[in-house]
């Protein structure tokens, strides 16, 4: 078993080169223009509502190899992963074709501004249509994680993006191809990083050789006991999302403020990142200390993480707001979005000290079997605060992107404090998959 200080850094530098990818998209998609850097983001939002339907396996997955794992039948670990893959290579190439083939209608259903969708549409059509590439790289990054081996999937992220970054620079100034050739760039990095992934797994995870195996309908029973319910809360929240966008797509047909809202995200990716690794490394600890046994470790770690989380968080967020007219000017130089997006990372300091709480008692609480719980209240407060809020503070009473921030914040802070006193009450500890005397 490795500490958590190994799992979580390198998941932390896996996360953070992610962000700098997106980020690295936005700066170049920049050259382009506004209204390309908002169709982008907005595409994205749109492309993450659809994959979410891999995270039915892979979230319940992780709940089980590490389970297993800690209690030392690294072969039904195994078994899982199996089953895994293969419902999402069905799954993705089903999504894959559905997404080239409606692009257009998807966009046009959900009202994406006028001035944004032609750009849209195309990345769209081309990064949705290779979607089948997102339902299996977690898949096989999982597997790798779930055993300790936090460090070749970041190998793998590294040299993606890498390759983002050149054939981002080769299709833009090189093919003069826009969008397009960002979308291209985003395919073909991907392509790679599954490469690595699938050898790296082959290679350093033997669990196939371990006979140990149950039912295959009681493992995937097990699977859909913590994935369902997790896909369904992250499915629930992009649909949120995606009203959201609505919204702001209705404030004004320029996209001026949903494209402000695409340059805040990427400059708080920052920090989310770092709670979304302390995240995961939590988890896979809480899974594999839940398969021994060992509760009274898994509720020390898990709140030792929610404040380290907490403090990062609120630094992080609160240097990028000191900073921000030199953070914004490298995507804009625009001073009315400059304005606008320094006050939205002002809110965003309590939102992500709300998330970053959120994630890591929400994570833990799904990893042990308390899935539906997390579902429940994310469908009652994402819906009432990011959706109601965004509506009332920023249609309603006409404070545009800054009303919609204000919804995000308050819902990302309320599940933070029910998902501190579920995990406070202790019911998780009888949700697990071993029996234990």
């Amino acid at each position: 078993m490795k500490s958590f200080t190994k799992l979580c850094i390198p998941i932390a530098l896996e996360t953070l080169c992610y962000m700098l990818a997106g980020m690295v998209d936005t700066v170049m998609l920049s050259t382009v223009g506004d209204n390309a850097v908002g169709a982008v983001g907005t595409a994205n939002t749109y492309i993450n509502v659809f994959i979410i339907m891999f995270h039915v396996v892979s979230s319940g997955m992780i709940a089980v190899m590490t389970q297993y794992i800690g209690a030392k039948r690294i072969g039904v670990a195994y078994q899982a992963r199996q089953l895994g893959a293969i419902f999402n290579v069905v799954l993705g190439a089903l999504l894959s074709v559905f997404l080239f083939a409606f692009s257009g209608t998807i966009l046009e259903t959900v009202g994406v501004a006028p001035l944004l969708m032609d750009y849209a549409k195309t990345y769209l059509k081309i990064v949705g249509g290779c979607c089948f590439l997102n339902a299996l790289i977690p898949i096989f990054s999982s597997y790798l994680r779930a055993f300790g081996h936090t460090k070749q999937p970041l190998i793998a992220t590294l040299a993606a993006n890498a390759a983002n970054l050149i054939l981002n620079a080769v299709f833009l100034f090189g093919f003069h191809s826009g969008v397009a050739g960002v979308a291209a760039a985003t395919v073909l990095s991907r392509v790679l990083n599954l490469v690595i992934v699938i050898a790296a797994s082959k290679l350093l995870v033997k669990a196939n050789e371990d006979n140990d195996r149950i039912k295959n309908s009681e493992v995937f029973v097990q699977i859909i006991k913590v994935g369902l319910p997790s896909a369904m809360e992250t499915a629930l929240y992009n649909v949120a999302m995606t009203l959201t966008i609505r919204f702001l797509n209705q404030m004004d047909e320029s996209g001026f403020n949903v494209t402000a809202r695409a340059y805040a995200a990427q400059i708080a990716n920052f920090s989310y990142c770092v709670g979304a690794a302390l995240a995961q490394a939590n988890a896979i600890m809480t899974g594999w200390r839940i398969g021994e046994g060992d509760y009274e470790a898994c509720d020390k770690g898990t709140k030792k993480a929610a404040c380290i989380g907490i403090c990062v968080a609120a630094g992080l967020e609160t240097m990028f707001v000191l900073s921000a007219n030199i953070l914004i000017r490298l995507f804009t130089k625009d001073e009315q979005m400059i304005s606008l997006v320094k006050m939205l990372l002002t809110i965003d300091i309590a939102l992500e000290v709300g998330r970053v709480t959120n994630l890591i008692f929400g994570q833990a609480l799904k990893t042990s079997g308390d899935a539906l719980f997390t579902t429940i209240i994310g469908v009652m407060f994402m819906y009432l605060c990011m959706v109601g809020g965004t509506w009332f503070f920023g249609i309603h009473l006409n404070m545009l992107a800054v009303g919609a921030y204000i919804g995000l914040a308050i819902d990302e802070c309320v599940r933070a404090v029910f998902m501190f006193l579920r995990w406070q009450s202790g019911r998780w500890r009888a949700k697990g998959f071993i029996r234990h005397a």
